[in-house]
């Protein structure tokens, strides 16, 4: 808390004393007691609700005040206040420690029962902390890393004749492939520049003919018209990087699909309502571009789709967003995280700010979650770019254990039975970088003037903008590049230079902390941390030694880092924690050593450079001894540019893809899988229908159900008639419930054309031959959702399950069976549960929790008033279903309507998001869904969009064509 270290010792005595609040008398102020008993008033009247900003301005305030009746009563609520504030910190550190010390114990007893469920005890190989580099699950053998120059061009002869389609996925910020604008606002940065640079990158190599970078689409007046451009060709950085065989349309693209609020730039955090109508369109596009490149590359009117080698997601959004389009399209799923959201909301948390509750809904920080834990169940491969990622990072979630992995990993290898279980592979694979443009700087700051590129012009105005600052520009200059956020630690790196006055009088300090026009016009965090700085420059009288210019353009940087090693300087980064720090490996490409953090990445990164120290962050002797030992001994200096510039190749962008490429190629190949075969007599390939409604009403009895699902087919019977409209029954009833259903109704199996089953595990149509009985299965679907489906060994896991909930209860009433197995009911691809009392069980993500942290990747849906659950493989639901149908029929998913309630069962919240219709029928509920839906740990709202112009609702007893007109689907 700045300006509040001289209360540290007098709150730790209040917490120490621990006095009761009742103890207290909340009329009496402290200085008529004479004594400390903490007021129940001041606790609840006048501490809560301020955080450390207001303090800071409150002690402002004590201070300047001329009375001393005054100033001694706002100090004395400013106590109070600050007392609040340690106590809560304290709180949440106990809660903390006690979640900690749960976690490893849940972690524990999954490893044990995965053990019990294995025929064969763990071999030694699998107890062992090596990490070997053998493959897993879709990846088919071991691969070694490409280095010398004579293999690469071996590799690059072999890959010739691919012709891969890759797909990465990046949803937020604004992205465009020339003048990026980073650092215009949180989501336009580092993220921004490696997906562009990466696409860019894999476009370039051989064996790839398209890369295609997705994005949003953005026409927004607040933002460049090139961001609403719906392409936009990412040009080779080097002409030779241009293939032979470039084809009509290969290469690499920006495409920017439109979703979400038109005419708006709006946060990550808003996005997530939106992430349905992206897959769609997605979804759209690449069958496009895949039928295209079919034409182009197989050619002779084969009719043979390129299908997408992988589907790459970057962050969480876009992570969610890629599992979605991999189960549909049934295409490997690559996920890089770039930034966690358990690391983040452990470190939220940590600081005691905001509650758990407040940064949830500031950062939609379970949605996040939940995507990121999805992505972990369908992705055949993690890339990060350090280890401590893995190790500090992603061991933070369900599904996703170190040790489970190598035990995984070592069973495959020796081809023994994981029963079920499956685990991500983690590559580490740093980010690349484009070095064939830089030429490192070799004279200094006496040299004639002109740059090294350009010997006979003018130095970049860049570098007068920061030496203005100088009064002696000759003098080495450490140069920091971060924006102002508290987690840069930039005050202790001014802070360090500040107090060592060798240092000060060896060198300057340049800041280059973003672009600013006013302080005021600055976020609260941004300016805080700016004139924290400001102030440290006057205290310790910097001026003349340190620059902080306001503004800076993105090609201004490789400049910047030019002035650096001109004058002989360093570049550090002092985060107390950086999860990769691309900045430093920019800088040794220009010849700069380094100072950085030891806490995350620069440990990586030093490892392969040598090119520098690594410090405690919170060591301020430590960074201003370590910047003071470089600056001072030149030949260390010329030591650790040379080791950097040597090594520096290792980070390269084709070295980067070589190894992206070679895993992406040893996965086991996964494409729609009725493409392969010609014959097709399920009668399901016929012209498809103009129109296509979907009813998945969840209904308390099947009485109302039945009443509803007429009104609705009678509403177009005229268009029923005429073959314009067809309909598909979406339930998790299984088929042969359906069927009774249909005659208890008094309706044909005719009626519809598809059913979709088992909360979306099966998938039936109507059969044209009475010799097929009434419906016909479609396997072909069956290909696409059994991905990573636990099979005899999440059954077994399930069943355990369900027996420890009912040894549980088992005092409550009798011995009676709370939740057991219906054998009758379940199917190869769905395990059904009967429920008698729903309140009873645990809520979903509970036992979709239990399910990760056993490796079993599934999808868990309680239906019909929580009375059934229906366990189906990850890629199945009802609305992948309709997706799915989306591929193989080719509907226009615009003119695809689906009727729900106002309430369903927990897959509900599927049904509405997308590109579809959605008529909510007002009236239509399950009483109980209420208690179904609080158990998710984020609201509706983070999920489906409230807003969207694709929603109606229509009471259930009005005109159901009204409703449709509304979405502009009917004429009379």
């Amino acid at each position: 808390m700045a300006g509040n270290d001289w209360v540290n010792s007098y709150l730790e005595a209040i917490l120490d004393v621990g006095q009761p609040l009742d103890d207290a008398r909340p009329s009496l102020l402290l200085r008529e007691r004479g004594r400390f008993t903490p007021s129940r008033y001041f606790v609840e009247e006048v501490i809560t609700g301020y955080d450390e900003t207001d303090l800071h301005k409150s002690w402002t305030k004590a201070v300047a005040t001329r009375s001393t009746q005054e100033r001694n009563t706002r100090l004395e609520n400013m106590c109070w206040r600050i007392w609040n504030l340690a106590r809560q910190k304290k709180q949440h550190e106990e809660k903390e420690a006690q979640r900690l010390a749960k976690r490893p114990l849940e972690r524990e007893r999954g490893r044990r029962e995965i053990t019990d469920d294995m025929s064969e005890e763990f071999s030694e190989g699998e107890k062992g902390d090596i990490v070997s580099d053998v493959s897993t699950h879709g990846i088919k053998s071991r691969l070694a890393r490409i280095n010398s120059a004579e293999s690469m061009e071996i590799w690059a002869n072999q890959q010739k004749g691919n012709k891969l389609y890759l797909v990465l996925i990046s949803l937020h910020g604004l992205i465009r492939g020339e003048n990026m604008e980073l650092g215009r606002d949180s989501d336009t940065g580092g993220q921004v520049k490696y997906v562009v640079e990466l696409a860019r990158a894999l476009g370039s190599m051989p064996g790839v003919y398209r890369v295609d970078l997705l994005t949003r689409q953005v026409s927004s007046p607040d933002v460049d018209y090139s961001y609403g451009e719906p392409t936009e060709m990412l040009t080779p950085r080097d002409s030779e990087d241009l293939s032979d065989e470039m084809g009509e349309s290969s290469g690499a693209y920006i495409v920017r699909i439109p979703f979400g609020p038109k005419d708006k730039y709006i946060p990550k955090e808003l996005l997530w309502p939106h992430i349905a109508e992206f897959v769609d369109g997605a979804m759209s596009h690449i069958i496009q571009m895949s039928n295209v490149l079919g034409e182009q590359v197989v050619g002779g009117g084969s009719g043979k789709p390129i299908w997408p080698s992988a589907i790459h997601g970057h962050y969480a959004d876009a992570g969610d967003a890629a599992a979605l389009l991999s189960g549909a399209l049934n295409v490997p799923m690559i996920l890089t995280g770039h930034s966690l959201g358990r690391d983040k909301l452990e470190q939220l948390l940590k600081q005691g700010r905001l509650s758990k509750e407040e940064i949830n809904s500031t950062y939609k920080i379970m949605r996040r979650i939940e995507g990121e834990e999805l992505s972990l169940d369908v992705s055949e491969m993690v890339i990060t770019s350090t280890r401590q990622e893995i190790d500090e990072q992603w061991r933070l979630y369900d599904g996703f254990d170190p040790i489970l992995e190598r035990k995984l990993r070592a069973r495959i290898k020796r081809n023994v039975s994981c029963y079920g279980r499956f685990m991500p592979r983690m590559v580490k694979i740093p980010p690349g970088m484009e070095f064939n443009h830089i030429v490192p700087h070799d004279g200094d700051m006496e040299d004639a003037d002109g740059n090294e590129e350009h010997p006979t012009s003018r130095d970049p105005p860049i570098w007068a903008e920061i030496m203005r600052f100088f009064s002696n520009s000759r003098k080495p200059m450490i140069l920091a590049l971060a924006r102002p956020d508290p987690k840069k630690n930039i005050t202790t790196l001014v802070k360090a230079f500040g107090e060592c006055r060798p240092l000060r009088e060896l060198a300057n300090l340049a800041l280059i902390m973003g672009n600013r026009d006013g302080i005021d016009e600055m976020s609260s965090t941004s300016s805080s941390v700016l004139l924290s700085v400001l102030k440290l420059v006057d205290k310790y009288d910097l001026y003349g030694q340190v620059a902080y210019p306001k503004h800076h353009k993105q090609s201004d940087v490789p400049d910047i880092y030019r002035l650096a090693a001109k004058s002989k300087g360093v570049f550090i980064n002092p985060a107390f924690i950086e999860p990769f720090g691309l900045t430093l490996i920019e800088a040794a490409a220009y010849g700069l050593p380094m100072v950085a953090t030891k806490n995350g990445g620069p440990v990586d990164i030093h490892r392969i450079l040598d090119n520098g120290l690594l410090v405690d962050p919170h060591d301020q002797q430590s960074l201003s001894e370590a910047l003071l030992k470089l600056v001072a001994d030149k030949h260390l200096w010329a030591k650790c540019r040379q080791n950097g510039l040597k090594n520096i190749h290792q980070f390269s962008w084709p070295e980067h893809c070589k190894t992206y490429l070679s895993r992406i190629t040893s996965f086991k190949p996964r494409h729609p899988q009725w493409q392969s075969d010609d014959d097709d007599d399920d009668g399901d390939n016929s012209e498809p229908e103009k129109f296509i409604f979907v009813i998945a009403l969840d209904f308390d009895g099947e009485k109302d159900t039945l009443a509803a699902t007429r009104r609705i087919l009678e509403a177009v019977e005229k268009e029923r008639a005429d073959g314009s409209v067809g309909f598909i029954l979406s339930t998790s009833l299984k088929i042969s419930e359906i069927t009774s259903f249909l005659e208890s109704g008094g309706l044909s199996p005719n009626d519809f054309d598809a059913f979709v089953c088992n909360s979306g595990s099966d998938l039936y149509y109507t059969s044209l031959s009475s010799e097929d009985g009434p419906f016909v299965v479609d396997f072909y679907y069956h290909s696409h959702v059994e991905y990573r489906w636990g099979g005899e060994g999440l059954r077994k896991t399930l069943i355990r399950w369900a027996s420890s909930v009912n040894e549980k209860r088992s005092g409550d009433d009798d011995d009676e069976q709370i939740v057991t197995l219906a054998e009758h009911l379940s199917t190869d691809y769905c395990y059904t549960f009967a429920v008698k009392k729903p309140a009873a069980v645990p809520p979903v993500r509970e036992l979709r929790k239990v399910l990760r942290i056993q490796a079993l990747r599934c999808h868990v849906v309680y239906s019909q008033n929580g009375t059934r659950i229906n366990v189906i493989p990850v890629l199945a639901s009802r609305v992948q279903a309709l997706r799915y149908l989306f591929v193989r029929w080719g509907i226009d998913l615009a003119n695809m309507v689906v009727f729900v309630g106002e309430s369903g069962d927990t897959d509900y919240e599927g049904l509405l998001g997308g590109l579809h219709k959605s008529v909510v029928l007002e009236g239509v509920s399950c009483s109980a869904s209420n208690a179904l839906h609080t158990n998710r740990s984020y609201p509706l709202t983070d999920v489906i969009s409230l807003e969207s112009n694709n929603v109606v609702h229509a009471p259930l007893d009005s005109d159901v064509r009204d409703a449709l007109k509304k979405l502009d689907l009917l004429n009379d």
